[in-house]
């Protein structure tokens, strides 16, 4: 993995949202001081945040435009891919799922896991969505309605508490409680998922620590003797047509944790593609970083 010169002893503070940190005018002429003040709640300078635009060819071979960014814990070093990108907010999806199944099990809406939301008995397209499904099925399935059923238990002025709490992106609602993540009401930026994330991981977030290790255990998607990689997804569709895709989690190597943040943009409509052109993506990007050798 490349490594940045000049390292430096992160210091460890409190998340400062984008909203406060706007207010500093002096910053706004240095975009990217701005950007490591922003950036969840470890300090950061031009030293430590690697822009590797090298990374750009893993989108083009795909026909995407994104944006990539990666936190090394052990050093405190940034490595991101398209800065503008990793600023923008929008729309998270089904990655709000990771939020939605917090807020359900530290408020009893959910006891564990293995709690079942009953199936609407709407028919729908995906098939795997219209029974009855455990919240561990439905997080690995990524059932858009029993999450939405969920929601509307949790309650819109519960859920708007921990927005709030969490300073969860935007932090914008709206008055449906069970859609606000589906459309352009809720947005959160790359840099905040990241943030999110690295909370979850080292369970930092405003939760019991057994309910984040509960959910931290419904994103691991790859455990063997070599890494762990775990995620959550997400897939929505822009107001331009375009196919909008989330990867969100951490890669683990030798004890040694990576949180990671992969948006994309395509042309591309067919859903199935999407799933595989993003794995694709996130898993060329790590292998050029240096994973999957046993080396990081």
């Amino acid at each position: 993995m490349k490594h940045m010169h000049n390292p430096i002893t992160m210091r460890k503070t409190e998340y400062s949202s984008p909203e406060w940190i706007r207010k500093s005018v002096s910053l706004l002429r240095y975009p990217i001081i701005l950007f490591c003040t922003i950036l969840f709640f470890q300090g950061c300078t031009v030293n430590n945040v690697d822009l590797d635009e090298s990374i750009g060819k893993y989108f083009d071979a795909q026909g995407a435009v994104g944006t990539f960014g990666m936190f090394d814990n052990s050093r405190g070093r940034f490595t991101i891919y398209d800065l503008d990108r990793f600023k923008k907010r929008y729309s998270p999806a089904s990655t709000f799922k990771i939020v939605n199944a917090l807020i359900g099990l530290q408020t009893g809406r959910l006891t564990s896991d293995s709690t079942v939301i009953p199936w609407d008995g709407i028919t729908r397209e995906k098939t795997e969505w219209n029974r009855d499904l455990s919240l561990y099925q439905a997080f690995r399935l990524s059932a858009v309605p029993h999450f939405q059923s969920l929601a509307r238990q949790i309650g819109r002025d519960t859920m708007k508490f921990w927005i709030d709490s969490l300073k969860y992106g935007n932090m914008r609602i709206g008055k449906a409680v069970d859609s606000f993540w589906l459309d352009t009401t809720l947005l959160i930026s790359p840099d905040e998922q990241l943030g999110l994330v690295k909370r979850l991981y080292f369970r930092q977030l405003p939760f019991r620590a057994s309910i984040q290790e509960s959910v931290k255990k419904m994103m691991i998607r790859e455990n063997n003797a070599s890494y762990q990689l775990a995620y959550k997804t997400g897939m929505s569709q822009t107001e331009a047509g375009k196919t909008m895709a989330w990867m969100v989690g951490w890669i683990e190597e030798n004890r040694h944790v990576y949180p990671f943040v992969l948006h994309l943009e395509t042309d591309n409509k067919k859903g199935s593609d999407i799933t595989q052109v993003r794995e694709k993506i996130l898993k060329d990007i790590l292998a050029h970083i240096g994973f999957f050798k046993g080396k990081m």
